[in-house]
């Protein structure tokens, strides 16, 4: 499986001038900071902390017994495109104590990731929620945590999600993985962005 992150600082080069900025959100333990670490070209900003039983009191970590650490900020990686263009990514936290970072997280952000775990899918709905409030393009990926297989059709309908949505199953683990589910959604918001202005009839159907 090829995952974890170089130790080899990739430096930026002084033309690049045009940051992107993509969030990955979801719910408690579905694998944003492994995303984030996994295709991030620099070994990421983690504000990853271990969770302790003081912790426990105020978290529901019922659906993720085995997870040590967890985020109490967000994560930071970065993707150069090209010579001028360069993609950062961040990894907003999924405790609900911390939902509250995420309205600055999505300041100036291009499009954003919903990551989900299909065995957990009730922990998307507020990521799901709050990127349709601000109006930002979102798809889902859904990681492999080796749980039980359910058809695309399932999902959307328990996520209630329109079809222009693109939906994809992931393993956040791999570089590849990661890779194809960031250029889904530069290709979505693309799309959105050609997509002809509805008009005033059309808005009020």
């Amino acid at each position: 499986m090829d995952s974890a992150t170089s130790d080899t600082r990739t430096p930026l080069g002084p033309q690049a001038d045009n940051g992107l900025k993509i969030v990955v959100v979801g719910g408690f333990g579905v694998g944003k900071t492994t995303l984030v670490r996994s295709v991030s070209e620099i070994r990421p900003l983690s504000t990853e902390e271990t969770m302790t039983q003081a912790g426990a009191t105020v978290d529901d970590v019922s659906g993720v017994r085995e997870k040590s650490a967890t985020t109490v900020a967000f994560d930071f990686g970065r993707i150069t495109l090209d010579a001028r263009n360069v993609l950062y990514l961040f990894g907003a936290p999924g405790q609900e104590r911390f939902w509250f970072l995420w309205d600055r997280l999505f300041t100036g952000t291009l499009g954003a990731v919903v990551l989900l775990d299909t065995r957990r899918i009730d922990d998307s709905w507020y990521a799901i929620d709050r990127l349709e409030r601000h109006g930002m393009p979102f798809i889902v990926a859904c990681n492999d945590f080796g749980g039980p297989r359910h058809t695309p059709s399932e999902v959307r309908a328990a996520l209630d999600l329109d079809p222009h949505i693109p939906l994809m199953d992931c393993d956040a683990r791999s570089r590849e993985s990661g890779k194809h589910v960031l250029i889904t959604l530069v290709e979505h918001v693309r799309r959105l962005s050609a997509a002809p202005a509805p008009t005033a009839e059309q808005e009020l159907v």
